[in-house]
């Protein structure tokens, strides 16, 4: 090739043609989709979906929700004795059948067996103390009775040689009779004596004797208390272990149940042995809930462990003063303690089981119902948006009772109807393509 000769291409101009066509059919593309989806967007139909519901014919209801918990209506109770210091070493284990006579708790002893064995010393210690007081007082009235002897004969034989007077001289006659006096004196201070030791040894008897009693009673007292650290099943049962209020549990969680090697106190209710053949369920009402409700009204119940049973259940008795439950710093709910009896029981029911209950304030059978949500207000009068094929139609009503969820329809539905839940023009205007 001739040096004057220039290429037709510099190098790497191919390359750059490639990317420009590339480039040109990326944009291209990109035109095309924007026009399928304009076109798309603006001429095509969207399917709006509205939710619906049926007119339905059924039991009305007008109820107060709430939750509670199963109890036994009658329950043996086991509390703690009165006891010092009371330590759990043995509890039976909650859930689990017990028999009649079975022993469910008890309390450790060694506190008391060595106070037991310390009266019981205490209580021979004084014994020998009495035998020892005695025999030191027998010594002693053995003593009294010699020089009371000494004594009185020395008084008699004063007396004779004061006898004597008339034939001795009178200084010895006068002298014998200071002698009478003396040794009359030495018998009265004798006499004396013996009295005051009469009344010693008896306070000391009494001393030692009321010592003894003392000592006896607390002995008994230990005896006794060594009688009540263990309790007894007093009927058959399921037995259940009941919270401990003075431990003190996580935040915001119920306190743990007593447990072995848990100091209890003289009195505390430990355990209880439920009446499974009378059962009713503890309620907590809303303050807002609290003037719907009347005694005798009928509940139903479902037990969470039991979902598929409906078990029913009268209101026997409403609060009349509100219980305050505290959650944390500055929270707090009130709410007012409730009871309804069971009527129907299940086999399956336990004491502590949780539970829904729905209190029946009035009941409408046969009333025609629709989803409160439906209704809407057209012209000062309650309406509904009624399905008519692809569309629908406004229809006027008349409405009765309602709750929380549903309203009764007395005029303008037929069962069975399908009526729109949101308004079908403001459906359509936010499911538009923009």
């Amino acid at each position: 090739m001739s040096k004057d000769l220039k290429p037709k291409q510099r190098l790497g101009q191919a390359g750059q043609k490639r990317w420009r066509k590339i480039a040109m059919w990326v944009v291209l593309l990109g035109l095309m989709c924007g026009g399928a989806y304009a076109a798309y967007r603006y001429t095509g139909k969207t399917v709006i979906e509205i939710p619906t519901a049926r007119a339905r014919t059924g039991e009305f209801v007008i109820s107060v929700k709430t939750r509670g918990e199963v109890r036994s209506t009658n329950s043996m109770l086991l509390a703690a004795p009165q006891v010092p210091d009371p330590k759990i070493t043995y509890l039976a284990e909650s859930g689990k059948p017990v028999q009649k006579g079975q022993k469910v708790i008890e309390f450790d002893t060694a506190q008391q067996e060595q106070y037991l064995l310390d009266r019981s010393t205490s209580v021979k210690t004084v014994d020998s103390e009495i035998v020892q007081i005695q025999a030191t007082h027998r010594i002693t009235n053995e003593m009294d009775a010699m020089q009371l002897m000494t004594y009185t004969y020395n008084v008699e034989r004063a007396k004779l040689e004061a006898s004597k007077a008339s034939v001795i001289s009178e200084i010895e006659g006068e002298k014998a009779k200071i002698d009478v006096g003396v040794a009359e004196g030495q018998l009265g201070l004798q006499n004396t004596t013996i009295g005051a030791h009469k009344v010693t040894q008896s306070a000391d008897i009494d001393r030692l004797n009321q010592k003894k009693d003392k000592t006896v009673r607390d002995m008994n007292r230990a005896k006794g208390y060594l009688d009540k650290m263990a309790i007894y099943a007093p009927i058959s049962g399921i037995i259940n272990i009941l919270p401990n209020f003075r431990t003190q549990g996580s935040f915001g969680s119920s306190p743990p149940p007593f447990k072995e090697g848990d100091r209890a106190w003289t009195g505390a209710v430990i355990a209880e042995i439920p009446d499974l053949s009378s059962m009713r369920v503890e309620l907590k009402l809303d303050e807002v809930d609290r003037g719907k409700l009347q005694i005798g009204q009928s509940v139903r119940v479902r037990v969470d462990a039991i979902p598929e049973k409906e078990l029913m259940a009268e209101l026997d008795w409403i609060s009349p003063i509100a219980a305050i439950q505290f959650r944390g710093p500055g929270m707090s709910d009130k709410t007012f303690p409730a009871r309804a009896t069971l009527k129907n029981l299940d086999s399956r029911l336990r004491p502590g089981m949780s539970s829904s209950a729905e209190v029946l304030i009035e009941s409408q059978a046969n009333a025609l119902m629709i989803p409160a949500r439906a209704s809407f207000v057209n012209r000062g009068k309650p309406s509904v948006w009624v399905q008519r094929g692809t569309g629908y139609e406004v229809r006027e009503i008349e409405v009765g009772k309602r709750n929380e969820n549903d309203l009764v329809v007395t005029k303008g539905l037929k069962n069975g109807e399908t009526v729109y839940l949101e308004n079908p023009v403001e459906a359509a205007r936010k499911a538009k393509k923009i």
